[in-house]
């Protein structure tokens, strides 16, 4: 037997017994944080305990939770709520803290003990643990994650898993291929839930003739006719299967033509002006010994196709524009100055920067070359063909301009997204190559469809009720085109689309039945995205649309604009105004990009009395006239008249948001007006339509409906009219945890990153130690 000392007392001997008071105490449930997956998404790899970067200089409100990459997106997963939460709205098909793998711009990883930091490619290796995560996307947010309580190599692998699954190598790996085919397609070849992908869209999408022959009967475009030669894309790969040409071109003629044109992309009918005057778009002729000849039969159908047998005028427009590197050049620089340089916008340097990225530069200059094909279409009754190396960049831009400037159709939410589809989508833009969604080549990457954007934004900001969308509606269409889900934004044209959505359904045995291929959702749907709360969102309570009625003494009347509420902004161009729409002469030519800054700098050693040019008339006679909101729109082109997109390029910036302030304070008072408005019209129309027995007498006191087409409604009596304290000028947006500017290895953000092809220097990269 072994004699048991007596133990010496310990500190814990001294403590009184918890066990029983714990008994007591009811633990809380601990939930899983579990990602939620959409069809066809699977989880790569994850990691716990991440900490989600929310202040810049501190780790206060930082947020805690489970970081995973999935096929389709960044996920972090968290229990607590964001600080000064500040916005509404919800993705359907994302979180609160999702990130698209698409809009993933680069992917650095840094080590603080070791001080190394690393741009991570696909199927490159890590041979450091990381400490940290920076996300850059191409939406202009930054995001930070922390793995200071994380398990070493399960961080590696999820930063890993990020670059690799960002950088896909072929088409068919995009998630959307995945998620069609599980969503839409069950094991019997039928939909699944019968959901028809853009079947119950209420616009045309321009893959069937009946589409094309509809908009040659609303423009009155008589002599032009649908053309099939195309049918399979049998004749060229980056046309549509149908398209507009005149109808004095035989389908023989046409193809006769073909092989003399660069990718075989023959003239393709735009638009008709109610005069005649037709809008065409070509590739040039790739054969400069039948340069001429085709010049002339081609010109000469389209001049058969006028009532009045007008002229037909070219315009080149790799000449007279920037080209696509030089946009792309621009678009990384403001992105440097909105994303890694310190906000200060009342700093000289900001605004010089601003000045000498050449952004706004650019877009005043597709916005003057639209006006001045609006003249020869408008003033001079001339048709024009807008001539470009491929006819898929630049053609894309002012083309949907000019019919944005001259027709109204296509200021309304259904019109303008006929517009994209037609100009855009069917006529073969290079989405995927300009976007970059394979991150193949850089040299191919241009934001071109954000500059378009930014260019109707400018008219919008000008004439802001002839329009019946909004910034929010713009900024929202730009996002979608990092989610792959959406055909619109996906390829490079409908031939590649078709092509690749039926070697995925072959590979992987999903039956489609009598369609061949997988139909892809168009982003117009946007029930995908957002609820009919979320949409109203898009609605500009401003908008005059045509046959809009307002209330006057009881009476319901046509609303017509006149002087007395005509916008001053509108008026007054002077002798200036060849400064703003034409070169001051009569001529098509668009002098180069480097002049445009100079011109605006006026030599007061030269004025001199001038004859006024046919041009300057035409746009002089324009501006005295009060705006026809619902006629031909030309917007004002000088430098005080252009602004800097806030919403889209500053909404992550907290330094630049303004709480409770800013355009969103307007939007909430006339959306409240405009829903007022409604209601009051309704009840108007009821009350007329009643007889004195059943008139309703409960109306004014009915709970108000659930149609409004207003985000914000109508506030009763009872109700204190307050603007919410989630609004700020980035609303619906909110810059909370999506921009940190902390310095990474106690180098300045800004340094570290300066002078990056698009976001690192490759002198940096090459001197770094791994």
């Amino acid at each position: 037997m072994f004699s048991v000392k007596p133990m010496k007392p310990t500190f814990k001997s001294y403590l009184p017994p918890l066990q029983t008071d714990l008994k007591k105490i009811p633990q809380p449930p601990i939930k899983k944080l579990e990602a939620r997956l959409l069809p066809g998404e699977i989880v790569v790899n994850e990691v716990s305990f991440v900490r989600k970067c929310i202040g810049a200089d501190s780790s206060h409100g930082d947020l805690w939770g489970k970081l995973i990459c999935t096929n389709f997106k960044v996920s972090f997963i968290t229990h607590d709520a964001l600080p000064m939460q500040r916005f509404q709205v919800a993705n359907r098909l994302l979180g609160e803290h999702d990130v698209p793998l698409a809009c993933v711009e680069q992917v650095v990883t840094v080590n603080d003990a070791k001080g190394k930091q690393k741009v991570l490619c696909s199927n490159q290796k890590l041979k450091f643990n990381p400490t940290e995560l920076i996300l850059y996307c191409k939406d202009f947010r930054i995001i930070r994650f922390r793995f200071d309580e994380a398990g070493p190599q399960s961080a590696k692998k999820v930063c890993l898993a990020i670059a690799h699954y960002s950088q896909p190598a072929d088409p068919q790996l995009l998630f959307g291929f995945e998620y069609v085919g599980k969503q839409y397609y069950g094991s019997l070849g039928e939909r699944v839930n019968g959901v028809d992908p853009g079947g119950g869209l209420q616009m045309p999408l321009f893959d069937r003739p009946s589409e094309w022959d509809r908009e040659i009967k609303r423009t009155g475009a008589a002599e032009w006719r649908v053309c099939s030669i195309n049918e399979g894309y049998i004749v060229s790969s980056s046309l549509p299967e149908y398209f507009v040409v005149p109808v004095s071109l035989a389908d023989q003629d046409l193809k006769q033509y073909l092989c003399f044109f660069t990718a075989h992309r023959i003239p393709l009918w735009c638009w008709n002006h109610p005069n005649g005057s037709a809008l065409v778009r070509m590739a040039s002729i790739s054969d400069p010994l039948q340069q001429r000849k085709l010049d002339q039969r081609i010109c000469s159908a389209i001049t058969k196709s006028h009532p009045q047998r007008s002229d037909v005028l070219k315009s080149d427009l790799d000449k007279n524009l920037p080209n696509i590197q030089d946009i792309q050049a621009a678009f990384v620089k403001v992105r440097q100055i909105c994303v890694i340089e310190p906000f200060e916008e009342s700093e000289e340097k900001w605004l010089s920067s601003m000045e000498s990225s050449r952004w706004l530069e650019y877009v005043r200059a597709f916005l003057k070359h639209s006006a001045e094909v609006v003249y020869l279409l408008e003033g001079k009754h001339v048709s024009v063909i807008l001539q470009e190396e491929e006819d898929r960049d630049l053609s894309c831009v002012v083309s949907s301009l000019v019919q944005l400037m001259l027709d109204p159709h296509f200021r309304s939410l259904t019109g303008f997204q006929s517009l994209v589809q037609k100009e855009w989508v069917m006529a073969g833009h290079r989405f995927l190559d300009r976007c970059n969604h394979l991150k193949k080549n850089d040299k191919e990457e241009s934001p071109l469809f954000q500059l378009f954007l930014d260019c109707v934004w400018q008219i919008i900001n000008q004439y802001p009720a002839a329009f019946e969308f909004t910034e929010t509606y713009l900024t929202v269409l730009s996002d979608s085109m990092w989610i792959p889900v959406f055909s619109t934004f996906l390829f490079n044209c409908p031939q590649q689309r078709t092509e690749n959505s039926m070697d995925f359904a072959k590979s992987k045995c999903i039956p489609v039945g009598e369609e061949k291929a997988l139909r892809f959702p168009p982003v117009w749907d946007w029930s995908q995205q957002f609820t009919p709360k979320d949409q109203a969102l898009f609605n500009n309570p401003m908008y005059v649309g045509k046959g809009a009625t307002c209330v006057q003494n009881g009476a319901v009347k046509s609303f017509r604009r006149t002087k007395k509420n005509y916008s001053s902004t509108l008026r007054g161009m002077p002798s200036s105004l060849r400064n703003i729409l034409m070169d001051g002469h009569d001529s098509f030519t668009l002098t180069r990009r480097n002049s445009l800054v100079s011109r605006l700098k006026p030599d007061f050693s030269q004025i001199r009395e001038v004859v006024e040019s046919p041009t300057e008339r035409f746009f002089r006679d324009w501006v005295s006239r009060p705006a026809d909101l619902q006629g031909m729109l030309i917007p004002q082109l000088l430098p005080s008249h252009l602004a800097l997109w806030r919403l889209y390029f500053l909404r992550w910036v907290p330094e630049a948001s303004i709480p409770k302030g800013g355009p969103v304070t307007a939007y909430h008072k006339l959306s409240q007006l405009a829903d007022e408005v409604e209601k009051l019209q309704s009840q108007l129309r009821q009350y007329k339509g009643a007889t004195p027995a059943s008139t309703p007498t409960s109306t004014p006191s009915a709970p108000p409906s659930d149609h409004s087409r207003m985000y914000f409604k109508a506030c009763s009596t009872l109700e204190p009219s307050s603007t919410p304290e989630y609004l700020s000028s980035s609303f619906p947006f909110s810059p909370v945890g999506n921009m940190c500017r902390r310095s990474i290895l106690g180098t300045p953000l800004s340094k570290f990153l300066n002078g990056a092809k698009i976001w690192l220097s490759t002198e940096t990269l090459a001197n770094e130690a791994l």
